[in-house]
């Protein structure tokens, strides 16, 4: 058996062929019959005494519930959802937690499939929104974080108290401890509407305070990227650390740098591009944990702080956070130009700025550093190669004369490059001017750009230049024998 686990108290393990049986609806009373002595029982919020309505959960997240509890399931909306609706905000995802198996979801819905293969999770299809349905678990690792490699054994810890795999199905009391934070371990019973609260979420929310569950140092331990989660809540919601959550992350900081890099590009990407990149930025280097993540970035704000490469990483950041609150489209390749942007300058030998006018140092600077980065945070090739082509475009910007200055205007990366550059000004390390006349630029008519390139004024109603094509010469015919 798997997990080498014999006799009658043998381990039901997602892998083993499922049963189905009749199941009764579970009201509180025969719910608390089955709690083990180890845990309290939840606090039990009725609805006449919290806020969440119907009318702010998605209309397919409550088909999703409604039909779990049509069926005899437990059926509760959990997580951030819910927590976010207790703060009168809109939230992104709506998860669902259930004592269903994924495949008894599956089959009480025509649009899922499973996805994982350490521990499976049923994702419902409406469209374009996917209702993210897990199944109740006995452990403590994140469900929609890792899904790893491993179906078999329950739950092994390395050296450092690191869990390494983990999926033994459990009941909501237990799944309850296996989240990280009381705000985000919330939830809303579609039976009643109430709200289940295990761990004093519902007080810690309404006073904005983020509190680790369980000891704090155990559970970083266990996975280090918590940490990085602590800093991205606090941000995002702008919750205060409890003073127990955050004593260890400054002593355990250093577990981030084996963390695969793979994964701290994910959770780097939702430090960032959440709309609260800004203030996670602030708080990283707070808790110390910036060094861990992005050292050169971080050695070169801590060296110059008021260069005017600091200052276009944190404009650069909250113009970001202005396009994902206004539902614009942003990309992990310029958030990557702008985090590493002091290291390149610094690394360039220019921590003042400007760029080197010497291509070739530039582009050793950032060989360099982006060589050191992707040690610590994997930037995929789709977004590592054009971040380094906008970067390299910047010296062109210096070039206002001739033809070339036009097909700049052509280049793929231009629009970025031109983001780019605009920032620069804004931080003080190139002349304004240079930025003024390339957004000049764009806006005249072709013949006038022509004119402004070639240093000459436009003459009234003069059409374009076409290119002249090069007439091939002639071959005489060969001579009569």
């Amino acid at each position: 058996m798997a997990g080498g686990l014999t006799g009658p108290l043998e381990a039901a393990y997602y892998t083993q062929p499922f049963v189905m049986v009749q199941r009764k609806p579970v009201t509180l009373r025969s719910y608390e019959e089955e709690t083990p002595s180890g845990h309290p029982p939840p606090v039990i919020v009725p609805r006449a005494e919290h806020s969440i309505s119907r009318a702010n959960i998605s209309s397919n997240a409550l088909k999703v519930l409604y039909r779990l509890r049509d069926a005899g399931y437990q059926a509760f909306l959990v997580g951030g959802a819910v927590r976010d609706l207790l703060l009168g905000l809109h939230p992104k995802d709506f998860d669902i937690a259930t004592d269903a198996h994924p495949e008894e979801v599956r089959k009480l819905f025509r649009n899922c499939r499973l996805i994982g293969r350490r521990f499976h999770l049923a994702h419902v299809r409406f469209g374009m929104e996917i209702i993210e349905v897990a199944t109740f678990r006995a452990a403590h690792t994140e469900a929609d974080e890792d899904h790893g490699v491993d179906e078999v054994g329950h739950r092994v810890l390395d050296e450092h108290g690191r869990i390494l795999r983990d999926n033994l199905y459990g009941n909501i009391e237990e799944d309850v401890w296996r989240r990280d934070f009381t705000a985000n371990a919330l939830y809303y019973n579609i039976s009643d509407y109430s709200i289940w609260d295990y761990v004093g979420g519902v007080p810690d929310a309404q006073a904005r305070v983020l509190r680790m569950i369980g000891d704090a140092e155990t559970r970083y331990r266990e996975d280090p990227v918590r940490m990085l989660r602590a800093a991205r809540f606090a941000a995002k919601l702008g919750f205060t650390l409890h003073p127990d959550t955050e004593a260890p992350l400054h002593r355990l900081a250093y577990m981030l740098d084996s963390v695969p890099p793979a994964r701290l590009f994910d959770e780097t990407a939702k430090l960032m591009l959440a709309g609260s990149g800004a203030a996670s930025f602030d708080r990283l280097i707070e808790l110390g944990l910036l060094p861990h993540l992005m050292p050169d970035l971080a050695a070169a704000v801590a060296e110059f702080p008021d260069a005017p490469g600091t200052r276009l990483l944190r404009l650069g950041l909250e113009n970001t956070d202005a396009r994902v609150r206004a539902d614009k489209s942003v990309t992990p390749t310029f958030l990557f130009a702008v985090l590493l942007w002091p290291a390149i300058l610094r690394a360039a030998g220019a921590p003042q700025g400007p760029l080197p006018s010497d291509p070739q140092l530039l582009l050793t600077a950032i060989d360099e550093v982006l060589g050191r980065q992707l040690r610590r945070i994997t930037l995929p090739k789709r977004f590592g190669l054009p971040m380094r082509d906008l970067i390299m475009l910047q010296p062109r910007f210096e070039r206002r004369s001739g033809r070339r200055a036009l097909r700049l205007l052509e280049h793929p990366k231009f629009r970025a490059a031109y983001d780019l550059l605009l920032l620069r000004a804004a931080a003080g390390e190139i002349d304004p001017e240079l930025a003024e006349w390339w957004t000049r630029l764009q806006e005249l008519p072709e013949a006038e750009r022509i004119a402004a390139v070639e240093g000459r004024p436009a003459e009234s109603g003069e059409a374009p230049r076409r290119k002249r094509s090069r007439s091939r010469r002639r071959r005489n015919p060969p001579a009569a024998t």
